[in-house]
């Protein structure tokens, strides 16, 4: 009997340390539940990196006012509401523009920078056309986080390649941390460095390049290095340029040359930026391949003989984002290597 009292107690003793053993792993289990949620809650801002250092930034913060065309394209994919933009400056059938929801800021000439103050925004991203207003835009928005994503393509500040490539990586990367989309924010570096390689191994090495920017109906000379959009591919991709010329500048049409002069260097490809496309200047617009095509000049070149001409996606001018620069280089590649 005894015996029997004695391991009915011990059975009880035991399943009450079992009972509290389970209790305690419950209250763990709910503890590090709560410690989880309080370390997410307090997960809203992150550091990015912009060309001023590193700056703290919201996480997917409200009223984000962008003027930075190399972000419209990513942004909009994202299904990233805005405030503002500059709709003069993009291309017409960006959905930014198109809403009638988001305000116009105008131009980089002459920006319409009170609407910035009315907005109270939390977010203003600046970047190319708009670099030069960040004191402005900080003294109207004190309280607002301001991020300055230009980078330098010249030359004046690094190899204007490299710059090219890590600049528009560097902004993916941050884009992707303030909007919590950093898997679409890796995908789209990924497709970038490919199509870069792609585009590399398809280019012939001994065939020589003449890349043009044209406008109202002129043809101007995107030059080696510093050139309009094609200028830093020639390191990016090593391209033998066809022509070399003294004081050449990063002029948004180009610098003057003759179509004498492009004829006389017969260039085996000759790759096009039509910034008319892009801006629709008016009377003056004439499409590029209009006037590449019917330039009496041009006709004999090896380039247009064969058919070797690379025009840029039509709103490259306004939208020189990561995905502009996917689709050119995808597009290089497929022609350089028939």
């Amino acid at each position: 009997m005894k015996n029997n009292k004695f391991i009915k107690i011990t059975f009880l003793v035991l399943a009450f340390a079992m009972m509290l053993t389970g209790c305690a792993k419950s209250n763990n289990g709910d503890n590090s539940g709560e410690e989880v949620s309080e370390e997410k809650a307090t997960e809203t801002t992150v550091e990015i990196t912009d060309v001023d250092g590193t700056v703290t930034v919201p996480v997917n913060p409200k009223r984000v006012i962008s003027l930075d065309n190399r972000t419209y394209e990513t942004l909009s994919d994202w299904g990233i509401e805005l405030a503002a933009v500059p709709k003069e400056v993009m291309p017409s059938d960006s959905p930014y523009v198109k809403d009638e929801n988001v305000q116009d800021i105008g131009n980089h000439r002459e920006p319409n920078l009170e609407i910035i103050a009315a907005i109270d925004p939390e977010l203003v991203i600046i970047g190319q056309r708009f670099g030069s207003f960040y004191e402005d835009i900080k003294a109207l928005v004190p309280n607002a986080t301001i991020i300055n994503l230009n980078f330098d393509v010249s030359g004046e500040d690094g190899a204007p390649g490299e710059s090219l490539v890590e600049g528009l990586k560097n902004s993916t990367v941050a884009l992707g941390k303030i909007f919590d989309k950093n898997e679409e924010a890796e995908k789209l570096i990924a497709d970038f460095e490919k199509s870069i390689e792609d585009a590399k191994v398809s280019y012939n090495s001994e065939e020589t390049v003449m890349s043009i920017v044209v406008s109202g109906g002129e043809i101007g000379f995107s030059a080696p290095g510093v050139g309009r959009v094609w200028g830093p591919m020639y390191e990016i991709f090593g391209w033998k340029s066809a022509l070399e010329i003294d004081g050449s500048t990063t002029d948004h049409k180009g610098d003057d040359i003759s179509v004498e002069a492009i004829a006389e260097s017969n260039p085996d490809w000759i790759f096009v930026l039509d910034r008319d496309a892009a801006t629709s200047s008016g009377e003056d617009s004439v499409p590029a391949q209009d006037v590449v095509d019917n330039s009496p000049a041009l006709k004999n070149t090896t380039a247009i003989s064969k058919g070797q001409i690379i025009y840029a996606p039509k709103d490259t001018y306004t939208n020189e984002s990561i995905q502009t620069y996917i689709e050119l280089f995808e597009n290089m590649a497929s022609s350089l290597a028939k």
